[in-house]
């Protein structure tokens, strides 16, 4: 059984770019939904990279970090240091340094 569909007050044109119009709206929808990237996973590293970094020894950095100078995440039996929030302390412990001076 075939059924006719008779589109009458449009043209041909008209309907051409109604589908267009339909067809590239669904398509940014998913576009959008595709390019939003999952955060990357935070690059940890070693207390002793962490001290390098900082110019200080492990005892210190030790200090630091039951402060809460510096942040850690504890891994198992390992204690781990985000490398952006090392660099990012940084600011901090300068200023720290300036205000007890």
């Amino acid at each position: 059984m075939q059924t006719e569909i008779i589109l009458s007050g449009i043209s041909f044109e008209q309907l051409q770019d109604s589908f267009r119009t339909i067809v590239q709206n669904e398509v940014q929808k998913i576009v959008s939904g595709l390019t939003t990237a999952p955060e990357p996973a935070p690059e940890l590293i070693t207390r002793k990279e962490t001290a390098e970094i900082l110019g200080i020894s492990l005892p210190t950095l030790n200090s630091w970090t039951s402060t809460g100078i510096i942040p850690a995440q504890r891994i198992g039996t390992r204690v781990r240091y985000n490398r952006a929030n090392v660099y990012a302390s940084l600011k901090d412990i300068e200023t720290l340094k300036y205000r007890r001076a």
